[in-house]
């Protein structure tokens, strides 16, 4: 296990019932309040469309309003799905928040779609050969960033010679394959994919080659992270985000409901194959609980950084859940130093 682990928090902004988006989108500002306080790495946006349970659609402007309304917290994008932008309107757009918000943004970048295949089709007609195109499309928005490019004939002035860190993020091996051949950060949405997780990091690892952006090989692990009081109460509140996945797998997808006690009517649920594969790396419990659980997983991983996505029904426990695991973290660091 590595030390000073690195923790931060994936933000999906999803909207609980008899919440409008509005509301959602003012709770996920002061949610990054409380994470700026308590000593979280970075605050980041994924990218979802034509949804009405999670509002973090338009990654650029959420991370303006996040970064206007904080002062020291890193902010980004996990991640603009490349395949649904041109390279040139994203080093625009992030080139314009690194004027604003200088060495607080970052830029995740994502070859899936974050959508449905119509959806896909709206919002960008040659999507699919874009996501087949994701190495060469991030080497443009690199171009746009250098300051080399100021003698090219298509430029982003906005952009030229900022300090724009990029991630490349994936849910398979083949995004491994990709970060570490350019030599960048790499995050893995373990927080729903699991199964590639430990082959992804063996190949990100091995196959690292040292870039002028990147030394040694950077990872990140995502994770659902539901943390209270009692292990008890942190399992009902679990209940919300399993019915939200359960919803997803039935194609019953609800705005996030309001947790139930948990019963063996919701364990059968977790349980089962498919909802227990995408929920494998959730860490539920009191502090106690989930440090174990967390140092189990450092070991196993040994990456630098955790990113966790925390879905729960109320802002109040969701706050709640986010200060305990900053505890938890900052626990576990001063157990490594030592």
């Amino acid at each position: 296990m590595k030390n000073n682990i690195k923790y931060s928090i994936l933000e999906l902004a999803t909207v609980s019932q008899n919440t409008s988006f509005k509301e959602t989108l003012n709770n996920t500002a002061g949610l990054a309040k409380v994470a700026e306080q308590k000593g979280y790495e970075r605050y980041w946006f994924a990218e979802h469309h034509n949804s009405d349970t999670v509002a973090s659609s338009a990654t650029a402007v959420l991370i303006g309003y996040v970064a206007e309304n904080t002062e020291r917290i890193k902010v980004g994008s996990g991640g603009v799905m490349l395949p649904n932008h041109s390279p040139l309107i994203v080093a625009e757009q992030f080139g314009t928040l690194a004027q604003l918000y200088p060495n607080r943004v970052d830029l995740g970048l994502g070859r899936a779609v974050g959508t449905d295949n119509a959806t896909a089709q709206a919002i960008r007609s040659d999507s699919f050969q874009a996501a087949h195109a994701f190495p060469d499309e991030i080497e443009k928005i690199q171009r746009y960033f250098s300051l080399e490019n100021k003698s090219a004939k298509v430029r982003v002035p906005m952009a030229e010679g900022m300090d724009v860190p990029i991630f490349i993020l994936g849910s398979s091996t083949d995004s491994a394959h990709i970060a570490a051949q350019k030599g960048l950060p790499y995050a893995f949405a373990s927080h729903f994919a699991s199964t590639h997780l430990y082959n992804a990091l063996r190949i990100y690892q091995q196959e690292f080659q040292p870039s002028k952006f990147l030394k040694a090989p950077y990872t990140m692990a995502g994770i659902n992270v539901i943390m209270a009081d009692t292990n008890a109460e942190a399992e009902n509140l679990f209940t919300s985000l399993i019915g939200m996945f359960y919803g997803m797998l039935t194609g019953n997808m609800q705005s996030v409901q309001p947790p139930k006690e948990m019963t063996a009517a919701w364990r059968e649920i977790l349980n089962h194959p498919s909802v227990n594969q995408m929920l494998k790396f959730s860490f539920v419990g009191d502090k106690e609980t989930v440090k174990k659980q967390i140092i189990g997983f450092l070991e196993e991983t040994a990456v630098d950084e955790l990113i966790a996505v925390s879905t729960l029904y109320s802002p109040e426990a969701r706050i709640k859940s986010v200060q305990l695991f900053a505890e938890v973290m900052m626990e576990i660091n001063v157990d490594l130093a030592t």
